[in-house]
């Protein structure tokens, strides 16, 4: 009896435990500090260079505007951009269905500098809300805080398209852990173009190579997989996943010269491409070709310098193009 009594007690000490971890995550979580009082230049060399990086490096347009995935590789449609409700849902094996937000004027006018830079580099949204990290905040909050800064300029420049996004629905617990992921941007200074490596490690990171072209279990990259490819992207005609980019001579880019590597992105950009139609039945590439060939020539030769520098990785995940 005294034995049952004892297990019972260790039994409530440990619900009482998790329900207290619990209410404190719900209600003390996120915690990245109040929205700094910024405002950030709107000269033209600010938004000239949030532009590019928003459109053709970290890519903040390939989520946050409507794509046309009737053709491939998804190019935004017309007038589309920064609209936001891209939908990453349970189908697609999400925790729940996740709404980019609309970037324009329409939704962030009322939003401070301070809070879309909260945004993105904490992943804190403006009521308080911890955003899922499928928004790549962890990375961005890795950035110069200029380059943050150019972005937040560009954004204000946008035409206002009405477009209202429905709430994001997480499942439970993925709902109460998903508040524990924001955290304090930790910037660094972008390396001079001349340091090509290390130039190109933060191209990469800013671009987010790492996160598709590696294997994911429950949302995080498994340790070893990095740029190896893997992770799987489910459409309604099967199952596409990321291929490998690190040299291997096999199953990566190993073979491939600086100049094979910076053409494979640059043809999407000739004045001559036209995406492909796809049918029903066609997997489509997520990999959005047409943003990244706008990067400049010297930039996608740092990246091709930085990916020479990771341990190739053999993986049965081999470059192919999905155009053929």
């Amino acid at each position: 009896m005294k034995l049952l009594k004892v297990s019972g007690l260790i039994i409530g000490i440990v619900i009482l435990l998790v329900l207290s971890s619990g209410l404190y995550i719900n209600f003390a979580k996120p915690d990245v500090g109040a929205a700094p009082d910024i405002k950030v230049s709107m000269d033209s060399s600010s938004i000239e260079r949030g532009k590019y990086l928003a459109t053709n490096v970290a890519v903040c347009m390939d989520c946050h505007s409507q794509r046309d995935w009737t053709l491939f590789s998804g190019p935004v449609s017309k007038d589309k951009e920064g609209i936001g409700g891209e939908k990453f849902g349970s189908e697609a094996g999400f925790p729940g269905n996740i709404y980019s937000t609309n970037l324009t004027p329409y939704q962030l006018s009322s939003w401070t500098d301070g809070e879309i830079y909260r945004a993105i580099t904490s992943g804190v949204s403006k009521n308080g809300r911890a955003l899922f990290p499928v928004m790549g905040y962890h990375r961005f909050g890795q950035m110069d805080k200029e380059d943050v800064y150019n972005i937040i300029a560009y954004l204000r420049t946008l035409r206002s398209i009405p477009n209202d996004v429905p709430e994001t629905e997480l499942d439970f617990p993925v709902s109460l852990l998903n508040k524990l992921s924001p955290t304090p941007a930790t910037h660094q200074t972008r390396p001079p173009v001349s340091d090509t490596v290390r130039y190109g490690a933060y191209l990469v990171n800013a671009a987010g190579c790492v996160d598709c072209h590696s294997r994911q279990e429950k949302g995080k990259i498994v340790p070893g997989s990095e740029f190896g490819g893997g992770m799987e992207f489910r459409q309604p005609a099967g199952i596409i996943r990321a291929p490998n980019i690190t040299m291997h001579r096999e199953t990566g880019i190993g073979a491939w010269t600086e100049e094979l590597f910076v053409n494979r992105f640059k043809g999407y950009a000739d004045s001559g491409y036209h995406p492909k139609t796809l049918s029903k039945g066609d997997l489509n590439s997520p990999m959005p070709w047409t943003m990244y060939a706008g990067m400049s020539r010297e930039d996608l030769q740092a990246i091709y310098a930085y990916l020479k520098t990771v341990k190739p990785k053999v993986s049965p995940v081999q470059i192919r193009n999905y155009e053929q």
